[in-house]
């Protein structure tokens, strides 16, 4: 079909900020596509490999569910311990997100298994944080507070109810 074409290792500065403005514009396939570009020259390009990675999860609402698995194959390409587990924690929060979002039967409790998740991920990260970084605090807090304002709870056994009988 059409074969793609390279930016130069130059401009890469400037298309990193073409994709910051693009996701605040809610553009995430444009900041998809340039972070492509960028790391077609630079693969190792830790900054494009987490912009990349929001974009994806900025398209969990509405965008195709392979931006799941694509989101979670860069989180793998990032090279500290703390990264890797801090952005699997943005991936899981927000595609639960995405899924309170969308509503129907059982999007609670799904949700919640997913919010869950990214809180195990960021407890995992909160000893690993560089110093005078307590960002997996603060999204742990913030999934704490989703549930709570959603009133996300596990689902359990029923609560016995005796059954009252009339005679």
């Amino acid at each position: 079909m059409f074969e793609l074409k390279r930016i130069s290792p130059e401009a890469v500065p400037a298309a990193l900020e073409k994709v910051e403005r693009y996701r605040l514009l809610n553009e995430p396939e444009e900041a998809e596509s340039i972070c492509l570009d960028v790391l077609a020259i630079e693969p190792d390009n830790q900054r494009a490999l987490i912009m990349l990675l929001l974009a994806l999860t900025d398209q969990f609402r509405t965008g195709p569910d392979e931006c799941v698995h694509q989101a979670q194959e860069v989180a793998g390409r990032l090279r500290g311990d703390y990264e890797r587990l801090y952005y699997s924690g943005i991936i899981w929060e927000r595609r639960g997100n995405a899924r309170l979002s969308q509503g129907g039967a059982g999007s609670g409790p799904v949700a919640l298994g997913w919010i869950r998740k990214a809180m195990d991920c960021y407890e995992k990260a909160e000893p690993l944080r560089p110093a005078g970084n307590d960002d997996a605090i603060l999204r742990w807090n913030t999934c704490a507070r989703l549930c709570r304002r959603h009133r996300l709870e596990p689902e359990g056994e029923p609560e016995f109810q005796p059954v009252l009988e009339d005679y």
